[in-house]
C-alpha cells in the first residue's frame, strides 16, 4: 500500500476522450428519456452538479454499482450504456442457508419473548437466573466477535444470549430490569452493526430499532443515541440517503453540535464520541450523493470533535477518535472519486490500535482507490491484506465485491491470477 502515486501522462489524453464520449452518451440517453439533469440526479441520489460533470467528461464513472444505478435511471442495460462493461451476475437475495447470521435473523422475526408475556408471577416458582455480571461478559464477548469479523461465532453466541436477555428484561426484579434492558440494547446494537457490514440492511434496521426501544426502557439516554447511529448506518446501506441524513442530523442537533438546537454542546467524552460519529454518517451521505463540499464540511466537523476528544476511544463500540476519522475520510474520498486524496490520507493512518474490522476496512478502501487509478497490482495487494484480516467481510460484503468487480473491469483480460482467484473466492467474477 506504500506505492507512490504517479501520473500516467501517456494515457491521460485517451482517458479524457473516453470520459467525454461516455458523458455524451449519458446526455443523449437522458434526453431520449425526457429527463432533466435535476430529475435524473434525483433518481440516482446524486447532485445535479455531479451529473453535469459526468456529462461534460470531467467526472469518471468506473464503479460497477454506480454504472448499474446510472443505467437503471436511464432505462438501459449497463452494456448499452458502456459497451466495454462486462455483464455482472445478479446478487442473491437474502441470506443463504449456511449464512452465519441466518439464525439471528430468525430471532428478529415476530415478538422475541412471547412466553414471558404469559408468565404469572404469583404462580411461577422462584427462578434462578444467571447473574447480570455473567451477561455483561457475554455482551462484551459478542462485541469482540462483531469487531473481529467472526460472524459464525457471533451467530452462535446470539442464539442463546438474545432470548435469555429478552426474557430477563421482562421478568427480572425491578432494580435489575433497567440493567437487563441496557445489556439488551447493546446486544441489538452489535447485531445491527454485523448485519450492516454483511449488507443485510433490512435486518440491521430492525435490530437498530429494537436497540433504541430497549435503551429507552433502560433509562440510558446515550444508548438511545448509539442505537440511532446504527439505524442511520442501516439507512445508508439501503441507500435511503434522505432518511439517513434526517436521523443523523436530528441527533447532531439534539447533541448541540455545530450550532444545533439541542441546548449545550456535547462535552463529556461519550457525547463527543456520538456527535463525531453522526458527523461521519453525514459525511458519507453527502459523499454518496456526490456533494463534495458538504462531505468535506462534515469530515472536518468530525475531525474537530476528535481533537476535542483528545484520542481514540471505543464508546458504544463506535471506535470514534482521530484515527477512525481518518479511516472514514479515506472512505469519503473514495466515494467522491478522489482516489489520490484517499491514498494520501490512508498512507498516513496507523490503525494498528483499532479493531480488525476497521483495519480491514481501511485496506479495502485503499484497494478501491488504487482501482480507480488503475493501479492493479497495488489494488490487489490491498484487497488481499483486507481478506487476510477479515475474510468474511471481503467475501460477504457487497461493497467489497463491487470493488473487486471494478478492478476486474479495469484489468480485463490481463487480470493477474491473484485477482482472478480473489474474485472467485468473493463471488465477484464479471
Amino acid at each position: 500500500m506504500g506505492r507512490e502515486i504517479r501520473g500516467h501522462r501517456g494515457n491521460s489524453e485517451e482517458r479524457d476522450r473516453e470520459r467525454r464520449a461516455f458523458g455524451t452518451r449519458v446526455a443523449e440517453l437522458r434526453a431520449r428519456r425526457g429527463l432533466t439533469q435535476k430529475e435524473l440526479a434525483a433518481l440516482l441520489g446524486r447532485t445535479t452538479s455531479w451529473l453535469s460533470q459526468v456529462e461534460r467528461g470531467i467526472q469518471p464513472v468506473n464503479r460497477i454499482d454506480v454504472l448499474n444505478r446510472l443505467a437503471d435511471g436511464l432505462g438501459v442495460s449497463v452494456v448499452e450504456l458502456r459497451p466495454d462493461a462486462p455483464p455482472v451476475a445478479e446478487p442473491t437475495e437474502g441470506p443463504v442457508g449456511d449464512d452465519p447470521l441466518n439464525r439471528a435473523r430468525l430471532l428478529l422475526s415476530g415478538h422475541p419473548a412471547l412466553e414471558a408475556l404469559l408468565s404469572r408471577p404469583a404462580q411461577d416458582p422462584p427462578r434462578a437466573d444467571p447473574p447480570l455480571a455473567g451477561f455483561r461478559e457475554d455482551v462484551e464477548h459478542v462485541w469482540s466477535l462483531a469487531h473481529g469479523d467472526r460472524y459464525a461465532e457471533l451467530g452462535a453466541a446470539l442464539n442463546s444470549l438474545l432470548p435469555s436477555l429478552e426474557r430477563l428484561a421482562r421478568t427480572a426484579a425491578k432494580p435489575e430490569r433497567a440493567m437487563a434492558y441496557g445489556l439488551l440494547a447493546r446486544t441489538y446494537q452489535a447485531l445491527s452493526a454485523a448485519f450492516t457490514r454483511r449488507n443485510e440492511a433490512d435486518a440491521a434496521w430492525v435490530a437498530a430499532d429494537r436497540s433504541i426501544a430497549a435503551a429507552e426502557m433502560s433509562g440510558r439516554v446515550l444508548d438511545v443515541f448509539a442505537g440511532t447511529c446504527r439505524l442511520a448506518h442501516a439507512c445508508l446501506r439501503l441507500r435511503r440517503y434522505e432518511q439517513a441524513e434526517h436521523v443523523a442530523q436530528a441527533a447532531v442537533d439534539a447533541l448541540g453540535g455545530a450550532g444545533g438546537s439541542g441546548g449545550e454542546a456535547a462535552s463529556v467524552p461519550e457525547e463527543l464520541s456520538l456527535l463525531g460519529s453522526f458527523h461521519l454518517v453525514l459525511a458519507l451521505v453527502h459523499a454518496r450523493r456526490g456533494d463534495r463540499p458538504a462531505a468535506r464540511r462534515e469530515t472536518e466537523r468530525a475531525r474537530s470533535v476528535a481533537r476535542r476528544l483528545g484520542g481514540d476511544r471505543n464508546d458504544f463500540n463506535l471506535e470514534f477518535g482521530p484515527t477512525n476519522v481518518e479511516i472514514q475520510a479515506v472512505a469519503v474520498a473514495v466515494e467522491l472519486g478522489d482516489a489520490g486524496e484517499a491514498l494520501d490520507t490512508g498512507l498516513r493512518v496507523d490503525a494498528s490500535g483499532l479493531s480488525v474490522e476497521r483495519r480491514a476496512r481501511l485496506a479495502l478502501d485503499m484497494g478501491r482507490a488504487h482501482a480507480q487509478l488503475r493501479h492493479v497490482a497495488d489494488a490487489v495487494e490491498c484487497f488481499l491484506a483486507a481478506e487476510h484480516l477479515a475474510p468474511e467481510m471481503v467475501r460477504g460484503h457487497e461493497t467489497a465485491r463491487s470493488a473487486i468487480r471494478d478492478l476486474m473491469l479495469v484489468a480485463g483480460r490481463s487480470a493477474p491470477p491473484k485477482l482472478r482467484e480473489l474474485a472467485e473466492r468473493a463471488g465477484a467474477k464479471c
